[in-house]
């Protein structure tokens, strides 16, 4: 059976910190999710997204702070613009916007950490596997015939 391979990059301050929580809880949720942590949602580069996409990742997971709570004040509310260019973006390259969410999450919440990631697991599960298409630069040249 397709396992879908999902990159999370949380905030250190509360979205890391609530899947910290849901761990030392023992709350069981989906294997999927291989977490990168950030000090900010704000510094989540656009590139992280579309590298994690060409290395192999069938779905991108972003979560922050509650808007109006980032430690650094504005930092989600960047992130949140780089979301929606993403979601632009990914359309324009033929890739489903489901595969990149975005999620608010306190440290307190560690059950909605074991939601949203058991969630996007069955979203890309039922989406089947990321086929990108090879760019001309990753093809490989055709033989003439002589």
């Amino acid at each position: 059976m397709y396992e879908p391979k999902i990159v999370a990059i949380f905030c250190n301050w509360c979205t890391y910190t609530a899947a910290d929580l849901a761990g030392t809880a023992r709350m069981e949720y989906a294997p999927n999710a291989r977490i990168i942590r950030v000090m900010c949602s704000g510094r989540i580069d656009p590139q992280f997204v579309l590298n994690a996409f060409q290395k192999g990742a069938d779905g991108v997971l972003l979560g922050g702070c509650h808007p109006g709570d980032c430690h650094y004040q504005e930092g989600n509310y960047k992130a949140l613009r780089r979301y929606h260019l993403l979601q632009r973006l990914l359309e324009q390259m033929g890739i489903e916007k489901e595969r990149l969410r975005i999620e608010w999450i306190s440290a307190s919440e560690g059950d909605k950490v074991k939601k949203v990631i058991d969630e996007m697991t069955e979203e890309i599960r039922r989406l089947g596997p990321l086929e990108i298409a090879e760019t001309p630069a990753e093809q490989k040249p055709a033989v003439a015939a002589s």
